[in-house]
């Protein structure tokens, strides 16, 4: 019989994921993660096949935490506009706070990866994916309820929304204040 295990599978991954985040991908080694989560390195590839493979099981769970709490944000009740101007406020709030200004683990992982790693762009395609039909589902909403004008193409504003979003990310990591971020939600608002 073999020994049993000597760490918690779920919070290793948790703790992985904190490092891909803040590192990226090529930038952590093995050895980040033995530190990071406390064991030896013959135990991370016992237990998880290797630096791809937990890589990959942190991007599933910054997925089923990050990226589907974003969703969640944006399915609120409430008026349309002031639903999307919340859930983007909040996106840039978080990153401001953020002393390590890590951004969107997805948007990072895209940016660094997508050309070169077809599993991880994949999964961050998946999640844009996601997060757009959340968006295309709100701007219906909105054109039912007259917020916005049923004239307009709800995929194309749906696809404008993601870019958005992914575009303040990207911008929150160097940004010394929320002034040119806050404009650009009010411009995209204004814009529906």
């Amino acid at each position: 019989m073999g020994r049993p295990k000597q760490f918690d599978p779920d919070a290793a991954v948790e703790q992985a994921m904190q490092v891909f985040w803040r590192k990226g991908y090529a930038a952590t080694t093995p050895q980040d993660l033995v530190d990071a989560l406390g064991i030896g390195k013959g135990s991370l590839y016992n237990a998880f096949g290797g630096k791809h493979a937990l890589f990959e099981r942190a991007l599933r769970r910054y997925r089923d935490s990050q990226a589907l709490a974003l969703v969640e944000m944006i399915e609120e009740p409430g008026p349309v506009r002031e639903r999307l101007r919340r859930t983007l406020g909040l996106l840039v709030e978080l990153d401001l706070a953020d002393p390590d200004r890590r951004g969107c683990m997805a948007v990072n992982t895209a940016a660094e990866l997508a050309g070169t790693d077809e599993i991880a762009a994949d999964l961050v395609r998946r999640m844009f994916d996601r997060t757009e039909a959340a968006f295309r589902a709100l701007v219906g909403e909105g054109q039912r309820s007259g917020e916005i004008s049923p004239d307009r193409d709800a995929r194309a504003l749906a696809s404008m929304l993601l870019s958005t979003g992914v575009g303040l990310r990207l911008l929150a990591r160097v940004a010394t204040g929320p002034d040119r971020l806050d404009r650009v939600i009010e411009a995209t608002i204004d814009s529906l």
